[in-house]
């Protein structure tokens, strides 16, 4: 058996172990809090309530250091390629460096590169902002449809639903389904001479985008002529295919293939953002991200956000094998923050074969799903505290909201604690017969409602704590959560940069596609046929 092998059923045999309640813990364990509770770029990580103990937490490390977790975060910043499956690096981190960095992709320098990029973003941001850059008849542009679907669409859109202003300058609108009613809800009510149209397609070919991209291109000729154009713009690694489409070639931003899309944020796919946020925005949630880049690069294990982090989702998912998470995050601005985080560790890490191709020895990414708090607390929660599955949760909440009443800010900090607490220490059914009996009820009615009543609590939860909403903790807190899906890829030796996974079901979708415009019937399973014979042209 390898180190490896062993740290892992170590790891098993740890969970699997009789342990007390979580809520116990803390009393046989003062060092608890002191452990478990870290701070890194503005963000306070509170793991004290997952079902680990202390000895626990010390076997979980052991494992991170048997995968070699400090040598793969090494190799990471070095650019070497650790997209081993496409032959590429996966250097996000240099995307929001500061000035003056020296990262390697392969041992080619990108950095000036890049800041050339970010410059440019700069100086167009600037220029539409202030009017100097003016559509086709002269008039500002005052709305932005952005284009796109995965990595570009998810991060800009919750970036601009996270920050955006009450009131904003430019209007930012999003279509990514290539079902038309979403094209048409984006365009809807909005006036062509002054819409700015950003299509961001890492390759330009991605059929979705690109038939969304057709048929806003179309809306803006049939205003405007062939002048209608000059509002698009692209972003690209492709961007000669862009200016074939029609793009002014000044207009077309460049990214790399050592960017993945779901870390691609942080590069020109985040252009509509830093336009309708204004650069400055823009340019504090890179640095979050950056800060929470120097945390991980050099911090110890014991003491580092995003390998605590990942260490207690994996005791929790292979430990326990708990293959479901939620995410929720106190603060209605970060709602899609849940569905950000379902393409960020399922398409990352949802992989059945390790880096050698060969069938992996146990589970990988757990399922992720949420919503907004309160609203989930009137929707799924029920099961969360009394269903038959333990699910683990992550709660996301800020000390302070300088939007609105603050008053309603304490109620939902009240909610988020409790409801914390709650699926810990749950409630006995003592307590609940304790409380029926006062209320007058028979020994036979206890029997039938103390059980409904009673919460089994020890069910765990991490508590992510930001003093606000700002660029810069946002930024820290997609960067924290990207880090750790490195970390759980390096622990179950999977490559959590490439996405087999999405293309043969868009193969497939090009053939039928060919037969539902007429073309010769393919070969297909009796139940495929019949839909496309019904549902053909």
């Amino acid at each position: 058996m390898t180190t490896r092998d062993a740290a892992w059923t170590n790891l098993k045999n740890a969970a699997v172990a009789a342990r007390d309640p979580i809520a116990g813990l803390f009393a046989i364990e003062p060092e608890r809090m002191e452990r478990m509770v870290v701070e890194a770029a503005g963000l306070r990580i509170d793991l004290s309530k997952q079902p680990w103990s202390l000895g626990d937490l010390d076997t979980a490390l052991t494992l991170a250091r048997a995968c070699e977790v400090e040598a793969a975060r090494n190799r990471l910043w070095a650019g070497e390629r650790v997209n081993a499956s496409e032959g590429r690096a996966a250097l996000h981190m240099a995307l929001r460096a500061p000035d003056g960095a020296d990262f390697k992709a392969d041992g080619v320098p990108v950095s000036r590169e890049v800041e050339t990029t970010r410059d440019a973003m700069r100086a167009f941001a600037q220029a539409v902002r202030s009017g100097a850059r003016t559509g086709a008849t002269g008039k500002p542009f005052k709305s932005i449809v952005h284009i796109g679907i995965g990595g570009s669409d998810l991060g800009p859109r919750l970036i601009w639903e996270a920050l955006r202003p009450l009131e904003p300058q430019i209007e930012l609108r999003f279509a990514a389904n290539v079902d038309p009613s979403e094209t048409a809800l984006a365009l809807a009510g909005l006036d062509p001479a002054q819409t700015l149209v950003v299509v961001v397609s890492k390759s330009f070919t991605t059929h979705e985008t690109l038939a969304n991209a057709l048929v806003v291109r179309a809306w803006l000729r049939a205003a405007l002529g062939q002048a209608g154009d000059a509002h698009l713009v692209a972003v690209s690694a492709a961007p000669q295919t862009a200016q074939a489409f029609g793009v002014p070639a000044e207009q077309v931003f460049g990214f790399w293939d050592w960017v993945g899309g779901r870390y691609s944020i942080w590069s020109a796919v985040g252009l509509s953002c830093a336009i309708g946020l204004g650069y400055d925005v823009f340019q504090r949630l890179l640095a979050g991200g950056a800060a929470m880049d120097e945390h991980f690069k050099r911090t110890p294990l014991m003491l580092n956000a995003p390998v605590l982090l990942a260490l207690a989702h994996v005791f929790n998912r292979d430990g326990l094998d708990r293959p479901v998470r939620a995410v929720i995050p106190y603060a209605a601005r970060l709602r899609l923050f849940p569905s950000f985080l379902q393409q960020l560790e399922m398409e990352s890490n949802g992989k059945r074969t390790d880096t050698q191709g060969r069938p992996v020895a146990r589970a990988t990414a757990a399922s992720v799903f949420g919503d907004a708090g309160t609203n989930g607390q009137h929707a799924f929660f029920q099961m969360l505290h009394q269903g038959t599955d333990v699910i683990p949760v992550d709660f996301v909440a800020a000390a302070t909201s300088s939007e609105g009443d603050p008053a309603n800010h304490t109620i939902l900090l009240a909610n988020v604690i409790a409801q914390a607490e709650a699926l810990m220490v749950g409630r006995s059914e003592a307590d609940v017969r304790a409380e029926l009996a006062a209320q007058g009820l028979s020994g036979a009615e206890m029997d039938v409602l103390a059980p409904q009543r009673t919460f089994p609590g020890d069910r765990p939860s991490s508590f992510i704590l930001m003093q606000a909403l700002t660029p810069e903790d946002l930024g820290a807190l997609i960067a924290l959560h990207e880090h750790k899906v490195f970390v759980e890829g390096v622990l179950w030796g999977i490559n959590s940069f490439d996405q087999w996974g999405v293309e043969l079901g868009k193969t497939l979708a090009t053939r039928i596609l060919a037969e539902l415009e007429g073309g010769a019937p393919g070969v297909h399973d009796p139940s495929t046929a019949d839909l496309v014979a019904r549902l053909k042209l």
